[in-house]
């Protein structure tokens, strides 16, 4: 999924730059539909806004009075904090294994 844009020189050296064709995905996340535009593959955006989507619910149940303002704000600060912890996690792991080579 490449669409050749253009050449480029880059230190003398001919690059053909390619830009990713971006494709157009409708999801529902919270009741409401989104439409998504983007280089990665339908499957991939549903996946992804069926994990915000759960996740949102998860949140919900245990709040049943949050806004959607604040749902979604609370819902990207638990995501961002569960990527944070995962961060670090691989970089532990990526240090263990130079380490033992």
């Amino acid at each position: 999924m490449y669409i050749k844009k253009g050449i480029c020189l880059a230190g003398g050296i001919r690059v053909v730059s390619e830009e990713k064709k971006k494709n157009r995905v409708s999801v529902e996340i919270n009741k409401r539909t989104y439409t998504i535009v983007g280089p990665e593959s339908k499957e991939h955006v549903e996946l992804v806004a069926s994990l915000v989507d759960q996740k949102m619910r998860d949140i919900r149940s245990a709040n049943k009075h949050l806004d959607s303002t604040k749902l979604a704000v609370l819902t990207a600060l638990n995501t961002m904090n569960e990527y944070i912890k995962l961060k670090e996690e691989h970089e532990e792991l990526i240090t263990l294994i130079e380490e033992e080579e």
